[in-house]
C-alpha cells in the first residue's frame, strides 16, 4: 500500500515507517524538514512538507501521529492552543486530502491519548467509559472527532488512545533515566495513580494490525494489558537499574512547577485494552517487567 504518514519521523513514527518499509509499503511522510527527516526515515520514503502536497500520490492509507509533545512545560494559554492546533488541523487537513482524492484512502489510523479518560482512580476503563472532562480529555475528544469526518468519504477510521510509550533513546523513559540512574527517582504524588503504558514495538504492531484489518473502526486502548500504578512502575523501573527509589517528589511541588501540565503526572486510568484483545490482537509485552528487560538488555547487548 501507499500509506501517507504524518510524524513519521517521531520516536513512534520512525520505527512505524522501518516496519511498513520491511513490509514492502510505499511510504509518503509529511515533514517541515524533509532533509533531517530523510536521515531518520527508510531509503526510498518520499517526503514533502504539507499534506496536499502528496494529493496526487493517491494514498491508500494514512496514519496520524502528529502533535506537539503534552508533558513537556508548563501549560500556558499559548501553549494549550499550540497542543490543539498541532492536533486539530492536522487532522482537518488530512480528511480534506481524502475528500479531494479520486479514491479515498481504505483507513485513517489516528492518533489519540489515554487522556481521553481523564482522572479515574482505580475504575477499570475500557473504550466504552466515558471521557473525562479536563484539558486533555477535551482535546482528545477534539481530535477524534476531527478523524472521524473521514467516515463522510467511506474510509474507516480507527482511533488509537496511546499510554506511556516504552523504549530506549526517547519517549517518556528518556526522561526518566538520568535521575533514576543517579538514584534520584521516585514515586509523583501519591504513586497511586495509574499509568497505562506500552512497549513500543507493540505499538508499531498493533497499528499495522489495524491498518491490515479492514473489519476493524472506533476507538481501541493502545496500552498493555496489564497496567500499573506510578508507585508500581517506579519500583519496577528502579530495581531493573539497581537503584534505589526513595525520593518522592510531593504534589505540591509538581502544581508548582508545571501548573496545570502537572495534572497528566499526577492522574490517570486502569486503561484495559479490550476491544485489540477480543479483536485476537496478542501483545509481546503484557507484563512491565517483560518490557523492561526487553529495553536495557537490549541497551547492553
Amino acid at each position: 500500500m501507499r500509506i501517507l504518514i504524518t510524524g513519521g519521523s517521531g520516536f513512534v513514527g520512525s520505527l512505524l515507517c522501518q516496519r511498513l518499509h520491511e513490509k514492502g509499503h510505499e511510504l509518503l511522510v509529511v515533514s517541515r524538514n524533509p532533509g533531517r527527516a530523510q536521515a531518520k526515515l527508510p531509503p526510498r520514503t518520499e517526503i514533502r512538507p504539507e499534506i496536499h502536497n502528496f494529493a496526487e500520490n493517491q494514498p491508500e492509507a494514512i496514519v496520524n501521529l502528529a502533535g506537539d509533545s503534552i508533558a513537556e512545560g508548563r501549560w500556558s494559554e499559548a501553549k494549550k492552543q499550540r497542543l490543539i492546533d498541532s492536533r486539530i488541523e492536522t487532522t482537518n487537513a488530512l480528511v480534506e486530502l481524502c475528500g479531494q482524492l479520486k479514491q479515498p484512502p481504505r483507513c485513517l489510523i489516528s492518533g489519540s491519548a489515554m487522556g481521553y479518560y481523564g482522572d479515574r482512580g482505580d475504575e477499570e476503563i475500557t473504550e466504552q467509559s466515558p471521557a473525562g472532562n479536563e484539558f486533555i480529555a477535551e482535546l482528545c475528544q477534539q481530535w477524534e472527532s476531527a478523524a472521524q469526518q473521514a467516515e463522510d468519504y467511506g474510509v474507516r477510521v480507527a482511533l488509537v488512545r496511546i499510554g506511556l510509550v516504552l523504549d530506549r533513546d526517547g519517549g517518556s523513559l528518556a526522561k526518566m533515566l538520568p535521575a533514576f540512574k543517579m538514584g534520584l527517582g521516585g514515586t509523583l504524588g501519591s504513586g497511586k495513580q495509574y499509568m497505562p503504558w506500552i512497549h513500543r514495538e507493540d505499538l508499531i504492531r498493533l497499528i499495522v494490525f489495524l491498518l491490515e484489518n479492514e473489519k476493524l473502526g472506533g476507538a481501541f486502548n493502545a496500552s498493555a494489558p496489564n497496567p500499573v500504578t506510578n508507585a508500581e512502575f517506579t519500583r519496577a523501573l528502579a530495581a531493573k537499574l539497581s537503584r534505589p527509589a526513595i525520593l518522592p517528589v510531593p504534589e505540591l511541588a509538581l502544581k508548582l512547577i508545571f501548573g496545570e501540565m502537572s495534572r497528566v503526572l499526577l492522574t490517570g486510568a486502569k486503561m484495559k485494552p479490550q476491544r485489540l484483545q477480543e479483536s485476537g490482537f496478542e501483545f509481546k509485552y503484557p507484563e512491565l517487567e517483560q518490557a523492561l528487560s526487553e529495553i536495557f538488555d537490549k541497551q547492553t547487548a
